[in-house]
């Protein structure tokens, strides 16, 4: 999912790093409302596997990769917003030394994968879960399900941005001067990929840990400042 150089155009890489901006400035408040000493190397941890799952990617026709991203994971442990700020950070560092996505794209994909993605699973899964214990069978279903929905849409939302670059951005013949794929291609190409191969595994991360933990480590799931907030109504 990761946007390569290129393949936005100069006008679109800046309306998505002033659509990122705000984003980025509320996640950090919230933080700093939110997060104790316990919090941080969570985050820390959580944005390290992220980075790792993210680096095994399956190429897509057309530039792009699928892969698996943790952000649903990430936002069930410790809030969307955090997801926000671990997953840019690996975003930040895979473009800046890595190669893996486009230095002008950074705001796109943040965007997408570090907003679109955790918030979108994150309440799915709160949807499902809402009132069941840690340990409920509800907790993983929701996170897997969660995790499921928010990689695909996240995917989607990527693909409209590279499906719209040649309709706004062409020689005076007609020639794409960025992405050369429409929507009619983008889109179904992003989705194949990401519904049978990126999707179940992000579903089975996801749900994964998050049945481990609700079953040995519930306190971890309680750092969740939506949990605390329940916890303190209750």
């Amino acid at each position: 999912m990761h946007i390569p150089d290129g393949y936005l155009s100069p006008q679109t890489c800046a309306v998505m790093y002033v659509v990122a901006a705000p984003l980025w400035a509320r996640a950090v408040a919230v933080m700093r409302k939110t997060f104790t000493q316990k919090t941080i190397p969570v985050l820390a941890m959580l944005a390290a596997f992220s980075f790792l799952i993210m680096m095994f990617n399956v190429p897509i026709p057309g530039g792009t990769t699928a892969h698996a991203v943790g952000g649903t994971l990430i936002a069930i442990i410790l809030g969307p917003w955090a997801a926000l700020i671990g997953e840019s950070l690996a975003l930040i560092i895979q473009a800046l030394f890595f190669g893996d996505g486009g230095i002008t794209a950074i705001g796109a994909n943040c965007f997408n994968m570090g907003f679109v993605l955790p918030f979108v699973g994150f309440f799915i899964y709160r949807f499902i879960t809402r009132g069941s214990a840690f340990g409920s069978r509800r907790r993983w279903i929701g996170a897997a399900v969660g995790g499921y929905i928010g990689i695909n849409v996240a995917a989607v939302v990527a693909a409209i941005e590279f499906g719209i670059q040649p309709s706004l951005f062409h020689t005076a013949s007609g020639a794409p001067l960025y992405c050369p794929y429409d929507l009619s291609q983008a889109i179904p190409a992003m989705l194949l990929a990401h519904l049978t191969v990126a999707g179940p595994i992000e579903a089975a991360i996801t749900g994964g840990v998050v049945a481990y933990l609700g079953k040995h480590h519930p306190e971890i799931l309680k750092l969740n400042p939506h949990e605390r907030r329940e916890s303190d109504e209750v």
